[in-house]
């Protein structure tokens, strides 16, 4: 017992010895049956809820910017890739959009010279235009057909619509039209046309020489009776003199007047071709003009 009091008397043993008693107090205490925390407990619990809710708010704040700036990047890669998605489908529907234009202009052309086949023994070949010559004076068109392919200087050029011009040179891959809109009748160079209206050939007879820039008409002058001709008829050539095929529509009367002498009438003509955003024109190749 003197032995066991002179080694209590050890105070390192006596610490160790009530630190494992007061150890093993709190750990029953700890994993016993409680209602309510204690004290300590509820003090650490809300030092540590504290300390969190400090570091959790930055920490949060820092991890949705990086979240946000992540986003961003990804959203404008997106925009990007819509952007490029955008400009070809942009370029693709403009192609598709020609493309469609350019197929129902062809088909149209085809439907009118099968439709002209029908009525004059003439062969139509479709020719693209190549360039546009905006003179006034001497306004001119150069299309894709030749020599190479049997033009020849006289054959008529028409549109879906109406009459356009003449060739008047040929090279061996293009030609040059000359325009009706250049008509002029004080111009020594300048060709009439013989016409006649649709459905009147054996009543109405005139000529197409000259047109006024003014009006946007042509002038069909030398009518000596204007009984069988009416305002709204479709003015043709009637392929007389062997210069114009017959047939090929010139435009529709607008106004008739008294001749600059008082002897024969002139009618004013609106011409059927627009004579306006050339793209694909016909060439006629008629025996009338053949050498």
């Amino acid at each position: 017992m003197l032995k066991l009091f002179k080694l209590l008397g050890n105070k390192r043993l006596f610490i160790l010895l009530m630190g494992l008693i007061l150890f093993i107090a709190i750990m029953g205490f700890t994993l016993g049956p409680r209602a309510n925390l204690s004290w300590p407990e509820k003090f650490v619990k809300d030092t540590v809820g504290f300390v969190q809710s400090i570091f959790y708010k930055p920490t949060s704040y820092i991890a949705g910017l990086i979240e946000d700036v992540s986003n961003l990047r990804a959203l404008q890669e997106e925009n990007e890739s819509l952007k490029i998605a955008l400009s070809h489908y942009t370029r693709d529907k403009a192609i598709y959009n020609r493309i469609e234009q350019e197929n129902i202009r062809l088909q149209e052309l085809h439907n009118f010279t099968e439709a002209q086949k029908n009525q004059y023994n003439y062969t139509y070949r479709i020719a693209q235009v190549v360039s546009v010559n905006n003179d006034p004076i001497n306004r001119t068109i150069k299309v894709n057909l030749g020599s190479n392919d049997g033009v020849k200087v006289g054959y008529a050029v028409i549109s879906a619509e109406g009459l356009v011009g003449t060739v008047s040179r040929v090279s061996n891959f293009t030609s040059t039209i000359k325009l009706l809109t250049t008509m002029d009748a004080k111009d020594p160079n300048s060709n009439g046309i013989s016409a006649t209206a649709q459905g009147k050939e054996n009543e109405v007879f005139g000529v197409v020489e000259s047109y006024d820039p003014d009006k946007g008409m042509f002038l069909m002058n030398k009518i000596d009776d204007t009984s069988s001709l009416a305002v709204g008829d479709t003015i043709v050539s009637s392929g007389v003199g062997g210069a114009f095929p017959r047939g090929m529509v010139i435009g529709t009367v607008k106004d008739i007047q008294v001749g600059e002498y008082g002897l024969t009438y002139t009618a004013f003509i609106e011409p059927a071709a627009s004579f306006t955003d050339w793209k694909e024109l016909i060439v006629v190749y008629t025996p009338e003009v053949l050498e």
